[in-house]
C-alpha cells in the first residue's frame, strides 16, 4: 500500500479500516515470523544433537538427517534473509549484536592478496552552487566483493618454420609438451577439473554442464579420460608424498565408511548393489610443536575394514601411532620376539569425552558431568602451551597434566566400583582404564597430542563429498579418490592453493628431472613462473 498521502481517503472512516487492516496484516506477519523462526531454532538444536551422535559411530541414517536437516536450515534461513525488512550491512556486521534467535552474521573476510580494482567517483573541478574551484580534501573508500566469472579460452600454438636462406636449412621450435599427450586439456584446465572434483565434489557430468554454458561441449567420457590420465601423471609425487609420510615416527590415523557400488551384490538383493568400504587417513602434523616436518595426509581406500589392510599401509611405520581403538591396530603394538614394539599407542582423549558427553546428555548423570570437567582441565593446559616446543610441553604436561591424569584414573576406579556394570557409563570408564598407558602416554613425549583431531580434521572432506556423489563408482574409483586427496589436503595443510599447484606441477612434471622429483612436493614446491591467472 503506497503512503503517498495524495492518495489516501480523507473519509476517517475509511482511514480507520485501512490503519486496522495495516494493523492485522502486522499482526499475521510478526506470528509468521516468530514461528520461523521458532521452526529455524528447533532445527539447530535437532542438528546439534545429531552432531554430538555423529562424533562416535554414526550410523548412515543419522547422517542423512543431519544432511536433510541441514538443508531445510539453509532453506529457512534464506527465506527469513528474504523477507527481512533491514537492508544488510557488511559494514557494521562486526560491531553488531545479534539476538538469541539469529545465528551471528559477520563480516566476509577478503586475503590482502585478493586484486583490488579502484573506481573513482570525481566530483569535478568546480563547485556545483558557486562554480568555485574544488580542492582535494580526503575522500572515503568503501569496498565491494566483485567476481570474474570463470571463462574456457583456446590457446593456439603456432610453431613458425623459417628457412635458411643460405643453406636452405628448415628451422622450428619443438612442439611443448603437454600434460596429457594428444590432449586438448591444458595443465591449468587439468587442475580445475581434479580440484572440482576431488575438492569441491561436483560430479563430472556437472562439471560438463558447467563447461557447455561456456561455450565447450567436452563428453562426460572425454572428462573422465582426462581425471584418470593426469592422475597417472601425478602417481609418481603422490608416491613420494606416501612414502615421506608414511615414514614418520609420529602419526594420526583414523578411518571412515564410504559407499561404493559392486555389481556382484546386485543381484544378491544386498543394498542394492552398494557396499561399504572404508577410506583410511594418515596424518603428520608437527605444528602444534613446532616440529621440522612439513604437515601431510595420505588416504587410503580398503574395501573392508579387515585389519589386514592397516597392517599393511604401516608395514614400514616405526614410532607412536595416535588413533582411535579399532582392534585392528591391536597386533600392531604387541612386542616383536626381540621384546622390541614397532609401534607404540597414543590414545584420544577426545574419544573418551564424547562417550561421557553422551552419558551426560541422555542421562544428566552428575558423574559423567564430574568426567567432563576433570577432561577439560586437562584441554585448558593443552591451550596454553600449543604451539611451544616440545621440551616446554612435556615439563608442563610432569607439571600440571600429570598429577591430574593419575587423579583422573583413581577417580574412575573408585566409580566403576559403584556404578551398573554393564551401563554405557562403566563401559566409558573401562575403556579408559584399559588403554591407561596409551592415554598417558602424551605425558612421557611432548610431540604427542592429547587427542586425534588432526585425523579427524583430515576425514571431514569425505564426508562433505558424500553429500554429493553419495557412493563412488568401484574400488577402482575410491583408490583414485583416496590418490587425489592425498595430494590436494596435502597440499592445503602446507598453505598451498591446490589448483594453483595443481596446474603448475602438471605443466611441467612431464620436463623435470625424475631424480629431482621431491622439489616439486607441496612442501618444496615454488612456481617457476606466476600460476595463470585461470588457475588461482
Amino acid at each position: 500500500m503506497s503512503s503517498d498521502a495524495a492518495i489516501l481517503p480523507e473519509d476517517p472512516a475509511l482511514l480507520k479500516a485501512m490503519i486496522a487492516a495495516l494493523q492485522a496484516e502486522n499482526a499475521r506477519m510478526s506470528a509468521t515470523i516468530r514461528a520461523h523462526d521458532q521452526l529455524i531454532q528447533t532445527l539447530r538444536l535437532r542438528i546439534a544433537k545429531l552432531k554430538k551422535q555423529a562424533f562416535g559411530k554414526s550410523s548412515e541414517k543419522v547422517e542423512r538427517e543431519i544432511e536433510q536437516l541441514e538443508l531445510a536450515l539453509e532453506d529457512l534461513l534464506i527465506a527469513a534473509a528474504e523477507s527481512a525488512t533491514a537492508p544488510a550491512d557488511d559494514d557494521a556486521a562486526d560491531a553488531r549484536k545479534d539476538t538469541a534467535e539469529h545465528k551471528p552474521r559477520r563480516r566476509p573476510r577478503v586475503s590482502d592478496a585478493t586484486p583490488r580494482e579502484r573506481r573513482e567517483l570525481d566530483p569535478g573541478t568546480c563547485c556545483p552552487d558557486c562554480g568555485g574551484e574544488l580542492r582535494l580534501v580526503g575522500e572515503d573508500v568503501s569496498e565491494m566483493l566483485d567476481l570474474v566469472a570463470a571463462q574456457l579460452k583456446v590457446l593456439q600454438i603456432a610453431r613458425l618454420k623459417k628457412s635458411c636462406r643460405r643453406c636452405e636449412k628448415m628451422v622450428q621450435e619443438p612442439a611443448p609438451s603437454r600434460p596429457i599427450p594428444g590432449s586438448m586439456a591444458s595443465a591449468a584446465l587439468l587442475a580445475y577439473i581434479l580440484v572440482s572434483k576431488y575438492d569441491d565434489h561436483l560430479p563430472l557430468y556437472r562439471l560438463a554442464e558447467i563447461f557447455a554454458r561456456m561455450g565447450a561441449d567436452i563428453p562426460d567420457s572425454t572428462l573422465v579420460d582426462w581425471c584418470g590420465r593426469a592422475m597417472k601423471v601425478l602417481q609418481p609425487l603422490i608416491e613420494r608424498i606416501e612414502a615421506d609420510i608414511m615414514a614418520s615416527d609420529l602419526l594420526h590415523a583414523d578411518d571412515t565408511p564410504i559407499r561404493v557400488l559392486d555389481k556382484s551384490l546386485r543381484d544378491r538383493g544386498l543394498g542394492k548393489g552398494v557396499k561399504k568400504g572404508r577410506i583410511w587417513a594418515y596424518v603428520r602434523d608437527q605444528r602444534p610443536w613446532g616440529g621440522a616436518s612439513p604437515p601431510g595426509a595420505v588416504y587410503t581406500f580398503a574395501p573392508d575394514w579387515k585389519e589386514e589392510h592397516v597392517h599393511r599401509h604401516l608395514a614400514q611405520t616405526r614410532g607412536i601411532l595416535q588413533a582411535d581403538g579399532y582392534k585392528g591396530y591391536a597386533k600392531l603394538y604387541e612386542p616383536n620376539p626381540d621384546g622390541l614394539t614397532r609401534l607404540r599407542e597414543a590414545a584420544c582423549w577426545a574419544h573418551l569425552r564424547r562417550d561421557f558427553h553422551d552419558e551426560w546428555s541422555k542421562t544428566k548423570s552428575a558423574i559423567a558431568r564430574e568426567a567432563l570437567d576433570r577432561i577439560g582441565a586437562l584441554y585448558d593446559i593443552k591451550r596454553e602451551i600449543t604451539g611451544c616446543s616440545a621440551d616446554f610441553r612435556l615439563a608442563t604436561r610432569q607439571k600440571h597434566s600429570a598429577p591430574r591424569v593419575e587423579a583422573f584414573f583413581a577417580w574412575a576406579e573408585s566409580q566403576l566400583a559403584l556404578i551398573p556394570g554393564k551401563g554405557d557409563l562403566a563401559k566409558a570408564f573401562r575403556y579408559g582404564l584399559s588403554r591407561r598407558a596409551a592415554f598417558s602416554l602424551f605425558l612421557e613425549d611432548g610431540r604427542v597430542a592429547i587427542d586425534n583431531n588432526p585425523a579427524e580434521r583430515a576425514l571431514r572432506p569425505i564426508g562433505i563429498g558424500r553429500k554429493n556423489w553419495l557412493f563412488a563408482g568401484a574400488d577402482t574409483g575410491a583408490e583414485t579418490l583416496a590418490r587425489a586427496m592425498t595430494v590436494i589436503e596435502t597440499a592445503k595443510l602446507n598453505g598451498l592453493n591446490p589448483q594453483a599447484y595443481l596446474a603448475d606441477i602438471l605443466a611441467r612434471i612431464h620436463d623435470h628431472k625424475i631424480n629431482r622429483l621431491d622439489e616439486l612436493l607441496p612442501w618444496n614446491w615454488s612456481p617457476l613462473a606466476a600460476p595463470n591467472a585461470d588457475a588461482t
